[in-house]
């Protein structure tokens, strides 16, 4: 589960190690990412996706962009990746990628409509006229946040081959359709866990595609989870694929 906001230096480092197995690069996104020659990665964190596509031998023009100055420093370890520092409401990229991706659920940050609505049409203005826009957001049927307790937390060796324990714990019921929850991390040497507060916003299916329409993107492809599987009432995500409109004629 990404926390896009990390500003705390030791918790961007403990990010990679805690979300090393990444079925979703590795099933999804990853090959998307190799087909396309130019990708954008918005909400790229320390950068695992575009740092794997290079040491997979992409050799077209990659970019992340990130707003957590702690994450792009990981990131900025790879040079032959472009690292931007910001947001989609910073940028002004016109019709420069083939693909522009949102993983690790970074999609449900944006929390109001009229954050939406300037991330969607960012993202639609820097597609390329056969552009697609591929994200993912957790299905709200499946209720994620209920097995967000310290129960199902687990322990993972940091980089210098200390023990830490992470687990989440959701701050208030659900308001809406959004959920708020703090993530903690346990180190040996600290006093005590260190947190980081967010808030997710799950959007269904309708209005999903009511903010991807008013942008001027229609949906392609629609996936229940990394595997390709069907979406239904039951699965644990909403895959995304979608392309300009103007592909249709319509503008």
């Amino acid at each position: 589960m990404a926390d896009r906001l990390f500003t705390d230096p030791s918790l961007a480092a403990l990010y990679d190690v805690i979300c090393a197995e990444r079925s979703d690069f590795d099933d999804f996104y990853l090959p998307l990412v190799m087909s396309a020659r130019s990708v954008l990665d918005v909400g790229c964190g320390t950068g695992q996706l575009l740092r794997r596509a290079r040491e997979a031998g992409h050799p077209g023009r990659l970019c992340g962009l990130d707003p957590a100055e702690a994450m792009l420093a990981r990131a900025r370890r790879r040079t032959d990746v472009a690292w931007v520092l910001g947001d989609l409401s910073t940028t002004a990229w016109e019709r420069e990628f083939d693909l522009i991706v949102m993983t690790g659920h970074a999609f449900q940050v944006l929390l109001g409509d009229d954050e939406l609505r300037t991330a969607l049409a960012a993202v639609r203005t820097a597609l390329a006229d056969d552009g697609r826009f591929v994200f993912e957001t957790r299905n709200p049927a499946a209720r994620a946040w209920e097995t967000w307790t310290p129960e199902n937390g687990f322990e993972v060796v940091a980089e210098d081959g200390s023990p830490v324990r992470y687990w989440v714990e959701t701050d208030t019921p659900v308001e809406g359709d959004t959920v708020r929850f703090a993530q903690f991390y346990a180190h040996p040497r600290w006093e005590e866990p260190k947190v980081s507060r967010s808030t997710l916003r799950f959007l269904d299916v309708d209005p999903l595609d009511a903010f991807l329409t008013e942008a001027g993107l229609t949906v392609e492809e629609r996936f229940g989870d990394w595997d390709r599987s069907p979406l239904t009432a039951h699965s644990p995500e909403i895959v995304t694929v979608a392309a300009r409109s103007d592909r249709h004629g319509d503008g």
